[in-house]
């Protein structure tokens, strides 16, 4: 299995100590270096900023929102980022939902599976350069020729040549639809909230994408990647409850009510009693009381935290589920280097200083 780096996305302001972090994963043996949007700070920029500190990891996002840019700006971004870091980059599209859709980016949410489906085509059109983009749309036409045309608009090949036609797409999807169309057309899955428990149910669904005519991967060329939460500690306790705010927050306050795809996630995971609970307190303004409702079993089916030989063996149970990739979170460098060493990834020097520092 490999290990990456997910950075996430900026609070209030950009966190401290970030370069030290992607310098640690670097010399650590992770693998890549991911970064998220919200509504907030983007996911390219810091990838562009940081990764040029860089000289092996992959660069990804996870996830660059679809109603962020246009498809063919999109990947203006990402091929643009290929380039300046020799082909590293690794595209990860999200739908995002519909509180940020219509409430930030002023688009509409709906047929988000056709609108993904359309988005990932056109890209795909400018990586591979082989004619001018055209896109019969609904939903992202090229060239444009609806309401307040100009009918101006003409087909356009990108000025720059990408550095590669095949750069990997992968998707963050959820539900067992979106699941299976990321299979059938991309180059990974980005698997939020992920649990071994589960892993059966998303192999079904991965398998019918992959089963669909004109599937572009097969599940051994195909990469899933997984977030989760992994920390090197005596005191799961106290690293359970440090992770409850956010779980809280996700399960309870990303999303509408009737349309929270992280809360339907953590029904299917078998909590849906506490789900209702945390939603119903989360609602009301409760959010301390929404915090001490997630079970400590929740957090330790989508967080890998114990000790090491504990950790070791978690991380193994993901790999047989089927992650190829786990994307972790990490504080500082010091944690980057109990990670790597914990699960020896780096030089055995370096892990052995790790383990006594």
């Amino acid at each position: 299995m490999k290990i990456g780096l997910q950075l996430g996305y900026w609070g209030a302001g950009p966190p401290e100590g970030t370069a030290e972090i992607v310098d640690a994963a670097e010399e650590r043996g992770f693998d890549s270096v991911f970064a998220a949007e919200s509504w907030g700070s983007d996911a390219f920029t810091p990838l562009s900023w940081w990764g040029s500190r860089t000289s092996r990891v992959r660069l990804g996002t996870s996830v660059a929102q679809l109603s962020a840019r246009s498809p063919a700006s999109c990947a203006m971004h990402a091929l643009t980022l290929d380039h300046l870091s020799g082909g590293r980059c690794v595209l990860g599209l999200g739908v995002s939902g519909p509180q940020v859709v219509e409430g930030w980016y002023g688009a509409p949410f709906a047929k988000p599976l056709a609108r993904t489906r359309e988005y990932v085509a056109v890209v795909r059109q400018v990586l591979a350069r082989e004619a001018p983009v055209r896109a019969a749309g609904p939903h992202h036409p090229l060239p444009y020729d609806g309401p307040g045309s100009t009918g101006l608009g003409k087909p356009l090949k990108p000025i720059t040549h990408p550095l590669r036609a095949d750069l990997p797409i992968w998707l963050g999807a959820e539900g067992p639809r979106n699941v299976a169309q990321t299979a059938e057309i991309a180059d990974g899955w980005i698997a939020v909230y992920f649990s071994p428990k589960v892993a059966g149910t998303y192999a079904d669904w991965l398998a019918e994408g992959f089963a669909r005519p004109g599937a572009r991967r097969t599940r051994e060329e195909f990469e899933v990647a997984a977030g989760a939460q992994v920390v090197v500690t005596d005191d799961p306790a106290a690293e359970r409850a440090r992770l409850k705010p956010s779980l809280a927050l996700y399960i309870g306050g990303m999303g509408a009510p009737g349309m929270n795809f992280h809360a339907e996630l953590f029904r299917r995971m078998g909590y849906p009693d506490a789900v209702e609970d945390i939603s119903r307190l989360f609602a009301a303004g409760e959010r301390d009381r929404a915090t001490a409702a997630v079970p400590d079993e929740l957090v330790d089916d989508i967080a890998i935290i114990g000790d090491a030989e504990h950790v070791r063996s978690r991380v193994a149970e993901w790999e047989r589920a089927g992650v190829d990739t786990l994307l972790v979170g990490c504080r500082d460098p010091e944690q980057v280097a109990t990670i790597s060493s914990a699960l020896h990834l780096g030089s055995a020097a370096d892990n052995e200083q790790a383990l006594r520092g």
